[in-house]
């Protein structure tokens, strides 16, 4: 008897049609990968068979008789996993701030549900019953995650990647029979990418059942089939082996227009020499030292890419520059030529000048406001909420950001209708649409299909022709890195290793 089974399944989200007559057969010993363009349906699919989306029609059945939530475990990729956790990451700066780790609670207590209420003082006056996490169990799984060193951290310290790796630990805590993933490769470094290819082998050896959606080129080993959606329907099944072999051409999207580009051709500010200048840059909190005696200049109209495995270091240092970091007053720094603290230098002063996109940015941006809404927000560095007037030429630039990326069709949607990687196309709308000096894209491909990531790049490569424009650019992923990078830096534990 199979596993779980879809028959003729469609499913509505908010007033569209997102699943059309989907039927599939998971057998015992298969793990399937679910592929597909950004918006095919991949997530909610997912959402489906965990029960977290309800059916409109058709039917899925399993075979266990015991409620879903007793053998199905899904590996979301934000912090919806979990009540608890979800309050404690309560808004975009939290894990930059020193006094937010001293009452966040651990990866360990989060791993035992040894939580005590919000806003306990961490003594003795609140007595918790004992973990039904067993000791060797939570050491099995640690270990096989690279999460052991961790354990004693609060957890909004973590990494983007080191709390992907939380969540899917404690996930395999509750010994599911059935896992699925979202994306669990995103985000991840080179090392923590084969830890989790390793990991996923070992527990499909023991007997769970794996369905992840991700892209072509993060398939592990462990695949055994293949299920491809297009537009909410399943375009064909395949055993991985033909899989491989089959010639795929990949859709490409249509280059970005030169004239619609030439709106980006010069940014809007640029009289400065220096887009920064750190000078031996500490942050610490508590005795760990995330940076340590940091310093990194870059010219008007440099292009960087900023490298490191995750908890390296590198959203402290980028949390730094954007001024989400209370202890940039404790260093010494210039950024657009002004010093630290001085004359024209506030917080907002310098976020104008920055365009951002990052894991964290997305994770805490708030989902009901449209996508205009959230397009225009870059104009006032606000999260989806500004009460100034649009003048007509920002109204027409959001437009045109807006088609540049392929989301105007989405325009009038609520942000939380949309999928992941719609979403993260629609922050990087965000992130250009004031056309600002300096752009900081933080893991800008996290969520895209390879069509999306591929068109994105010469995006970027087209907007910094000009010589004006500086950018840094962070990825795991060398592919992913634009042409026009000419210059690296790179962190390890806090230090620079290369520059």
């Amino acid at each position: 008897m199979a596993v779980l089974s879809l028959e003729n399944v469609f499913v509505r989200k908010y007033d569209s049609v997102v699943l059309s007559d989907v039927s599939w057969f998971v057998e015992p010993g298969q793990n399937w990968a679910i592929i597909g363009q950004n918006g095919s349906g991949k997530t909610i699919l997912l959402d489906i068979i965990a029960g977290k989306w309800p059916v409109w029609k058709g039917k899925v059945q399993y075979n266990d008789s015991r409620p879903l939530r007793e053998f199905i475990e899904l590996v979301s990729n934000d912090y919806s996993f979990n009540r608890i956790v979800s309050a404690g990451a309560e808004y975009y700066q939290q894990r930059f701030h020193a006094y937010e780790a001293e009452r966040a609670p651990t990866l360990r207590a989060i791993l035992t549900d040894q939580l005590k209420p919000v806003g306990t003082i961490d003594d003795n006056s609140v007595q918790l019953p004992p973990s039904k996490i067993k000791t060797e169990n939570l050491e099995r799984i640690t270990s096989l995650l690279s999460l052991t060193h961790l354990l004693d951290h609060p957890f909004v310290t973590l990494s983007n990647g080191e709390t992907r790796r939380m969540l899917l630990a404690k996930s395999l805590l509750k010994n599911p029979k059935v896992l699925l993933l979202d994306n669990a490769f995103s985000g991840l470094d080179v090392h923590s990418r084969e830890v989790l290819r390793n990991a996923l082998g070992e527990l499909s050896a023991t007997g769970v059942t794996v369905i992840m959606a991700t892209t072509s080129t993060e398939i592990p080993l462990c695949i055994t089939h293949v299920l491809e959606l297009n537009a909410g329907q399943i375009e064909r099944t395949s055993l991985i082996q033909d899989f491989r072999k089959q010639e795929t051409v990949p859709h490409s999207l249509p280059k970005p227009e030169a004239a619609k580009l030439l709106h980006f051709g010069q940014p809007v500010f640029t009289d400065f020499g220096n887009a920064l200048n750190l000078r031996n840059i500490n942050v610490k909190y508590g005795e760990e030292q995330i940076l340590r005696g940091v310093s990194w200049k870059i010219k008007k109209g440099e292009k960087w890419a900023l490298s490191g495995a995750n908890g390296s270091g590198k959203s402290t240092l980028l949390s730094i520059i954007t001024a989400d970091n209370p202890q940039r007053f404790a260093n010494d720094f210039d950024l657009f030529d002004k010093k630290r603290g001085g004359v024209g230098a506030s917080i907002w002063d310098i976020k104008q000048q920055i365009g951002h996109v990052s894991p964290e940015l997305h994770l805490y941006f708030p989902r009901n406001t449209t996508v205009f809404k959230t397009i225009a927000s870059g104009f006032f560095d606000a999260t989806g909420v500004f009460f100034k007037k649009l003048t007509d030429i920002q109204i027409e630039r959001v437009h045109e950001v807006a088609e540049l990326l392929h989301v105007h069709d989405l325009i009038e949607k609520d942000f939380s209708q949309l999928s992941k990687g719609q979403q993260r196309l629609v922050l990087l709308a965000r992130a250009l649409v004031k056309n600002p000096p300096l752009l900081i894209l933080d893991e800008p491909c996290q969520g895209l299909d390879t069509e999306a990531i591929e068109y994105f790049k010469s995006v970027v490569d087209a907007i910094c022709e000009s010589r004006q424009r500086t950018l840094i650019y962070v990825s795991h992923y060398p592919h992913e890195i634009p042409s026009c990078v000419t210059h690296f830096f790179k962190l390890e534990k806090g230090k620079v290793v290369n520059q």
